[in-house]
């Protein structure tokens, strides 16, 4: 192996062990607003509206995603589109869960006054609970990493590592939460791979 390769690899090792220890940490770090973040959105009538800008919309679309297809509806809010309309999405009786690590998000701020003004609770994922919209969040889910592994320390990575990790874990907790089972899954997955995979499945296997 040339010096060159031997580099690349030590870098990508590098990076999957501080996310790795990323997550070791945030595991860690649990606390009672995730109780609170799980049990608001169990409270919830209507829908999830996740939204974020940037690398934490990218993020904010699979939480979604992921929670639409485990029995929890939920819809992506493009924050550059809510202002110009798109807030028409929000109703009454939904649940708006917003990413932003800065916590200070410019385009985030129409979604947070209209929920504010509607009634609706606010659940954010930011790194720093003195940041603007951790104050105004009803529920604030605190993802501050020790630092983004690269060379300008400022590009999202171990934060959007954080992000989808904390939203894989509020979606498994629904789901627990929910006795969401195997038949469950197998309604909203009518088609492809998965499909076949459920069909395999012997009994039950809710755990």
């Amino acid at each position: 192996m040339t010096p060159r390769e031997q580099e690349l690899l030590a870098v990508g090792r590098r990076m999957i062990a501080t996310e790795a220890e990323t997550l070791a940490r945030l595991g860690e770090s649990l606390d009672q607003s995730f109780v609170e973040a799980v049990d608001t959105i169990l409270a919830c009538r209507g829908k999830l509206i996740v939204s974020g800008m940037g690398k934490s919309g990218i993020i904010a679309r699979k939480i979604a995603a992921t929670l639409t297809s485990t029995g929890t509806p939920a819809l992506f809010l493009h924050p550059a589109e809510a202002a110009h309309g798109d807030l028409g999405i929000i109703t009454p009786e939904d649940v708006v869960v917003l990413l932003s690590y800065s916590g200070e998000t410019d385009e985030l701020r129409s979604i947070v006054l209209h929920a504010q003004r509607g009634g609706n609770p606010i659940i954010a994922m930011t790194g720093n609970p003195n940041s603007s919209l951790a104050t105004k969040a009803n529920v604030h889910l605190n993802i501050k990493v020790e630092r983004e592994d690269c060379v300008l320390d400022i590009v999202p990575t171990s934060s959007t590592t954080a992000e989808l990790a904390i939203g894989d874990a509020i979606a498994t907790a629904l789901m627990h939460s929910r006795r969401f089972r195997c038949d469950d899954f197998a309604r909203l997955h009518p088609g492809g791979y998965i499909e076949h995979r459920i069909e395999m499945t012997q009994g039950d296997t809710y755990k």
